[in-house]
């Protein structure tokens, strides 16, 4: 009973009826329906209000172009807004809503800016707001963003999933019509690998929607059989319900097939995939899109595209209105008139601004010759149509045809520009296609059915893929089209991008106001600036610009289409990267085993790290680090240190191109031996240090910091390939190669020998501070062992195959439980390292230089280096630059602020004053107070001196003394014994 505006025929399943909402209102549907041809079918014609003025919006297309319809599906986290109604595929329990009004869908009350239209026209946004400069923030700016803005979000976690994939064929063909069928079954027949992607979710395209013949069956059954003939070919892919958004380079194609988006829900499936498909070569048979004419009021619920009048009613069975005129200026809109006719639709005119005799026959049609619509009744919906001979004509919907456009965005997408065609007064592909491409059927200009199918088969056989079979016969249909675009007659104002409400009058005013060229009109006047990207108002905006300036459209120009050709959704654009997957992760050997004992992780770089080891009774972190780092100190403690970069580097140049790239000489470093080094970036700025060892003659193994892995390994490759390619060396990441850790504490010696193999003499003189050696382990283990301290303890750190690091460390636990061995995290060891004053990412950040960090010395004079010269300028060795010193607070109770910045005693608080930076602090359990490092002018020459703390974020400052960086065994007595 709901649905009076269905009538016979279409491809729906009428024998299965299905409900759904729209703003809360129960309707009716069938299987194969979109949401638009079900509202239409249950008589609702306002859908939405536009963007700007919130005029009332009906449904005026049956495709992707539609700019009206936008409406929210679907309720709580799966909401979704800014769907189009006609994309949309019905589903039992669909939950629909209108979207852009507040208050009801009837009676918005920011329909108020209707009123205001005069005050708001194109470019009123670069010309308002803009006094009193102090209202923007206050007034403007909220009210503004209050009123914008199309639909909402739920602001809730999407609960669906998304995925990405990757597709590789011979031949790629964008669109499932005539011609694209029939390229697609010529390259089948031949074995081809083939796939079809077409946004619908019925293949055919334009077939389904027409009455037209192919070989004496309706065309809709003739697409069937061939789509049925390619799913039953194993070289051929099928992709419904998948948009080809965007063309890139070598033969690249973005693709986004909505998997579940038909269903109420999607059992676990991925909603949509976005491919990246690789193709040999791509047909695009993408159709044409057909365009409006501009008249008065022609933006009101009931007017819509004539093309998609007639596909309401042959595909869908519905009859957009009662009494339905058309307004044409070409033949095809006298097929919408003739359909409807046939269907039992009233027809009470037909308006055709050409003085020509009638196309066909339209039984109780008024052929209106040389007339046009200037004006239109009926704000929530048409009611009559005014024509410039001053007839009145009551109907309830207008099927407008303003000639059709092919849809050329795909081959703009590499910068090609289309090109005019007077005959089809439309753009068409341009000859700069992307690599790999060719245009076929309406896409290229071939606007009839009979045209297309022979199109679609002769770049298959240009490509290569020959058709033995006999061409399907179908006919011309008539096609001739007089360009108009605009009925001046008309003083209402007349709309050209119905979502973005861009009038004639705004095109025009762009002109007057100097923006002439077409991408400054688009900007200026937000026209094709929507979701629908101008597909059906571009080249009226066109016609009307080039009105103005006395030019042709052609010398006019048009703007090129961009990626994507629809919206992306951007949860397809994340794909599975999100939460937890958001970006890759990587676990350390010893993962397991830290998971097992009570670790809390730590996102280091793209590593997850064992932050710190949580114990009953412990209150807090705090109290788990402090622990940590007591025992380290007092016993011995264990930590993973795999994730520091690991680079081999052997050949008989090794030993001078590790000369060339640290600062400081490594020529001369012994075999056996660890020397720490410090790189340069070329303008002299310090920018990573780690260690080196020198395992053989020509055999050296660099550590890296964590964060800087990849960024010194391209460096270092970039300076052997190009900077000194007649050196012999070599490179390789072992990072993932070696599972490394360290062993520190009084104790590390002493647990080091119950798992080190006997044959290794581990005492002070054999093995002292900075060696380094090839070992054996656990009864033959091969592993290496470093003599090397970032905590200033006596420690080392030992590595062995990355396959044996979890039972690595349970064997140095299990050997160090006699010493009481603890494992310590990531915030232990960055307390023991800011206690013992070493450098680390906080003053590596890229700004400070070796004079800063206190390692000026570091920087040889002997030898060159990557960044040597620039690091003596005048300016980065200022006696007032800022040196890396200690500081702890005079009331030892106080936490120091990272960040905050060191101001003299009796000074204010400004920029002026400022003398230097807190990089890093942390609570010393061994001290037991707070700590920091940071850089303070002229700071090594100013011991013992008191200065102000402040952190302007927090709202704080405190008194702070100027000390030492090594607050722990400044001697080094400790990691000597």
């Amino acid at each position: 009973m709901s649905q009076i505006h269905r009538i016979k025929g279409g491809l729906i399943d009428r024998a299965t009826e299905i409900s759904f909402t729209f703003n809360g209102k129960a309707m009716r549907g069938h299987p194969g329906d979109t949401l638009a041809s079900a509202l239409l079918a249950n008589g609702q014609r306002l859908v939405g209000r536009s963007f700007k003025y919130h005029r009332p919006r009906g449904i005026f297309t049956a495709g992707s172009e539609e700019p009206n319809a936008l409406v929210e599906l679907r309720k709580g986290a799966a909401q979704e807004p800014n769907t189009r109604a006609t994309v949309a595929e019905l589903f039992d329990g669909l939950s629909a809503r209108s979207q852009n009004h507040r208050g009801s869908l009837e009676f918005d009350l920011m329909a108020v800016t209707d009123l205001l239209s005069p005050f708001l026209s194109a470019g009123f946004y670069y010309k308002t707001f803009m006094w009193p400069r102090a209202f923007w923030e206050k007034l403007y700016e909220p009210a503004i963003r209050a009123s914008a803005g199309l639909g909402r979000l739920s602001m809730e976690e999407d609960p669906d999933t998304y995925d990405k994939g990757y597709l590789h064929c011979d031949l790629l063909v964008i669109g499932a019509g005539p011609a694209g069928l029939m390229a697609a079954r010529a390259a089948a027949r031949a074995g081809a690998r083939v796939i079809v992607a077409d946004e619908d979710f019925v293949l055919g395209g334009r077939l389904n929607a027409e009455t037209l013949e192919v070989d004496g069956a309706a065309g809709a059954d003739w697409a069937a059989g061939v789509v049925a003939e390619l799913a039953a070919m194993e070289n051929v892919r099928l992709m419904p319900r998948s948009t080809v958004y965007g063309a890139y380079d070598h033969g690249v194609y973005g693709v986004l097939e909505r998997c579940t988006d038909h269903l109420a829900s999607s059992g676990g499936k991925p909603r949509q995939v976005l491919w990246r498909v690789y193709s040999r070569h791509a047909v695009l048979a993408a159709g044409a899109t057909e365009r409006l004419i501009a008249f008065g009021n022609n933006d009101r619920p009931g007017v819509m595209l004539a093309g998609a009048v007639r596909a309401y009613a042959n595909r869908w069975g519905v009859a957009p209105g009662r009494r339905v005129a058309v307004f044409t200026n070409n033949d095809d809109g006298w097929r919408t008139a003739a359909d409807l006719a046939a269907k039992g639709v009233e027809v009470p005119a037909v308006i055709d601004t050409r003085d020509a005799p009638a196309v066909c026959d339209v039984p109780g049609a008024r052929h209106v010759r040389g007339a046009a619509v200037m004006d239109t009744k009926g704000r929530k919906g048409l009611r009559q149509i005014t024509l410039t001979d001053g007839q009145m004509i009551d109907v309830d919907c207008l099927a407008v045809s303003g000639g059709w456009n092919p849809n050329v965005h795909l081959t703009c997408h590499q910068r090609g520009r289309p090109e005019w065609r007077d005959d089809l007064a439309a753009f068409v592909p341009g000859r700069d296609l992307p690599l790999g491409m060719v245009v076929a059927g309406a896409a290229n200009g071939a606007m009839t059915l009979a045209a297309a199918l022979r199109e679609g088969r002769a770049v298959a056989e240009r490509l290569g893929y020959a058709d033995k079979g006999d061409l399907p016969r179908a006919e011309d249909e008539p096609r001739d089209c007089a360009p108009v675009w605009h009925v001046p007659q008309s003083r209402a104002r007349a709309w050209l991008d119905l979502q973005n409400d861009v009038t004639v009058k705004d095109v025009k005013q762009a002109h007057q106001e100097g923006f002439r060229a077409v991408e400054h009109l688009k900007r200026y006047t937000t026209l094709g600036m929507a979701t629908d990207q101008g597909k059906t108002a571009n080249i009226p905006a066109l016609a009307i610009m080039a009105d103005c300036t006395g030019r042709t459209i052609p010398e006019t120009g048009t703007t090129i289409f961009r990626p994507p050709y629809t919206p992306v959704p951007i949860g397809a654009l994340a794909g599975r990267a999100r939460g937890r997957d958001f970006r890759p992760y990587r676990l350390t050997p010893s993962h397991r085993w830290a998971e097992a004992n009570g670790a809390t992780f730590v996102e280091v770089g793209n590593w997850l790290r064992a932050q710190w080891f949580a114990r009953e009774g412990e209150k807090g972190w705090r109290d788990s680090v402090d622990r940590e780092v007591l025992m380290t100190r007092g016993s011995v403690g264990i930590c993973d240190v795999t994730t520091l970069g690991k680079i081999d580097i052997q050949g008989r140049d090794a030993g001078e191109f590790l000369n060339r790239v640290y600062c400081n000489g490594f020529a001369t470093l012994a075999v056996g031996k660890v020397r720490y080094g410090l790189m340069l970036r070329e303008d002299g700025i310090a920018y990573d240090d780690g260690t080196t060892a020198r395992l053989g003659e020509h055999h050296y193994v660099m550590t890296t910091t964590t964060a800087n892995a990849v960024t010194v390994f391209r460096r270092l490759e970039f300076a052997r390939q190009c900077l000194w390619p007649d050196l012999d060396v070599h490179l390789i990441s072992t990072t993932d190669g070696w599972a490394q850790f360290a062993v520190a504490g009084p104790n590390a010696r002493n647990l080091l020998r119950k798992v080190v193999d006997e044959a290794h003499d581990l005492s002070n003189e054999a093995f002292p501070f900075m060696a380094c050696g090839e070992v054996t382990v656990c009864g033959g283990m091969p592993a290496r062992l470093f003599r090397i301290s970032f905590s200033g303890e006596l420690a080392y750190e030992v590595a062995v195959p990355a396959r044996d690091g979890n039972a690595m460390m349970d064997v140095l636990m299990e050997a160090g439980a006699e010493f009481d061995a603890v494992p310590y995290g990531t915030e232990a060891l960055g307390v023991m390292r800011i206690e013992k004053g070493h450098a680390a990412g906080n003053e590596l950040n890229g700004q400070t230089t070796a004079h800063n960090l206190g390692m000026g010395r570091m920087v040889s004079r002997k030898k060159d280096c990557i960044g040597n010269v620039l690091s003596q300028r005048p300016e980065m060795l200022r006696e007032d630059a800022v040196k890396l010193v200690g500081f702890r607070p005079m009331d030892r109770a106080t936490g120091l602020i990272a960040g905050s910045h060191f101001i003299g005693q009796g000074d204010a608080a400004t920029m002026e004053n400022d003398q230097g930076w807190m990089s890093s602090v942390a609570y010393s359990p061994s001290l037991g107070h707070s700590i920091g490092l940071g850089f303070l002018k002229r700071g090594d020459a100013r011991m013992g001196e008191i200065l102000r703390a402040v952190s302007p974020v927090h709202g704080r400052e405190m008194e702070v003394e100027v000390v030492s960086a090594h607050f722990i065994d400044p001697d080094g007595e400790r990691l000597r014994g």
